[in-house]
């Protein structure tokens, strides 16, 4: 199988970029700042209407932890059912339990109302209490895909548990490695972990085209942006790693 690589986009602007670079998918976000929030409305219209890669929305309520309230889970239904009839082909969860279980019940309400999208269950699973068994719980609420830093801070440090994961998965689950990966270490994780999917932010700072800045606010007023040209290089020791693999 072809490894294939998502992209986390903040705005429409990295999104295209990222496609324009080669992506697979993206998964849109707001709020970097938070880990990501919901997109808003208008920004997952435009996103579906100038993409023709699969786009993921995050269905996030809030910043913070994944024990959410009757009120956010509420919110979170509706998100979906607007990422629905906007097209889109996928959405992005993750729920926990108080004790660092997985909440199965509701994220298994989501998948059905999801449905037929394809769906993510996002880093909320690094903070599970057991990996394994968050893995078979999510695996019987019919996500498709875990994203995962190995319950660590970056994949790269993960990278052993990450791969304990793949194996158990045994192809029931997609086990996709995301936080701090860039073209630097793109090809040790795919040696490592033997995933078939990555995300990476591959973000930097765009500087404001503002002719007039107002120096006195002491403010940073660059924004989150995909680098392309990372974008570029992932995807071409991506591309040299499929053709090893193949020829081996």
């Amino acid at each position: 199988m072809s490894i294939k690589l998502e992209i986390c986009s903040f705005n429409l602007a990295s999104a295209l970029i990222a496609q324009d670079a080669g992506a697979h998918r993206i998964e849109l976000c707001a709020s970097p700042e938070e880990g990501g929030t919901t997109p808003s409305p208008g920004l997952i219209h435009a996103a579906r209407r100038l993409l023709h890669i699969e786009l993921y929305p995050i269905i996030r309520p809030r910043g913070g932890d994944f024990l959410y309230t009757e009120e956010e889970y509420s919110t979170m239904l509706n998100d979906i059912s607007f990422c629905k009839q906007a097209g889109c082909n996928g959405v992005v969860i993750g729920l926990l339990n108080a004790d660092g279980t997985i909440d199965k019940i509701r994220t298994s309400r989501l998948v059905e109302a999801a449905w037929p999208l394809g769906v993510t269950f996002h880093r909320a699973f690094d903070w599970a209490i057991n990996p394994f068994e968050a893995m078979e719980d999510i695996i019987s609420t019919g996500c498709e895909r875990i994203l995962t830093s190995g319950q660590r801070p970056t994949a790269v440090e993960g990278a052993t548990l990450i791969n304990e994961l793949v194996r158990q998965a045994d192809e029931r689950i997609i086990i996709m490695p995301g936080a701090g990966m860039r073209s630097k270490n793109i090809t040790a994780l795919m040696e490592q972990t033997d995933a078939s999917e990555y995300h990476s932010s591959a973000r930097t700072r765009a500087k404001s085209k503002m002719e007039y800045i107002n120096e006195s606010m002491n403010e940073d007023n660059t924004a989150v942006i995909v680098d392309g040209e990372e974008v570029k290089k992932i995807i071409g020791l991506i591309s040299a790693y499929n053709a090893h693999k193949t020829d081996v």
